[in-house]
């Protein structure tokens, strides 16, 4: 009787263990949602620096006793642009809307809130993209839902436009505002 080498059952088992990790990932709960460990927790803080010309973000305006937003964003970004309009309509309609523009240049960011309108209450200015690190941002854009106290109800990692905006995003808001 022939040995069988376990070299030749490795890669059927390997690719036997890729399968089932797959498998297990499809049928998850939410297998679009991206988890984040700051929901129900405290805000991180803001960066000491603002955009010229633009309120300046404080500690105390992501407690500010009502829904607040907070978007991370950046004007080389196009996602952040395509989300840009639908951030006009939200402030218009009197939600609350924080800007962390990170990984940028001052001049860039200026230009472009003064070009295309700013939606933003208040303006952080993060070029290192070290509080972006604090908050769990991956890339921009990534639009946070804060409790009157500040504390994080929701994060939404993309663009806020289209049917993903519409079925996740929004019912979000509108919970957090108790509509």
């Amino acid at each position: 009787m022939a040995k069988i080498s376990p070299l030749m059952i490795a890669p059927p088992l390997i690719f036997a263990a890729f399968v089932g990790l797959a498998f297990v990932g499809m049928y998850r709960d939410n297998p679009n949602g991206m988890p984040s460990t700051l929901v129900g927790q405290q805000a991180p803080g803001v960066p000491e620096r603002g955009l010229v010309g633009f309120p300046q973000t404080t500690p105390e305006m992501l407690a500010g006793g009502e829904v607040t937003l907070v978007n991370f964003w950046a004007s080389w970004c196009p996602p952040c642009r395509a989300e840009h309009p639908q951030l006009l309509e939200m402030e218009a309609a009197g939600v609350n809307i924080i800007g962390m523009n990170f990984k940028d240049t001052e001049r860039a960011a200026t230009k472009y809130l003064i070009d295309d309108d700013s939606p933003f209450s208040s303006v952080s200015f993060d070029p290192q993209g070290r509080t972006a690190i604090d908050w769990g941002v991956t890339a921009p854009p990534e639009t946070f839902i804060l409790d009157a106290e500040g504390t994080i109800l929701f994060r939404f990692a993309g663009p806020l436009v289209g049917s993903d905006y519409e079925q996740r995003f929004l019912p979000e808001l509108e919970a957090a505002q108790g509509k």
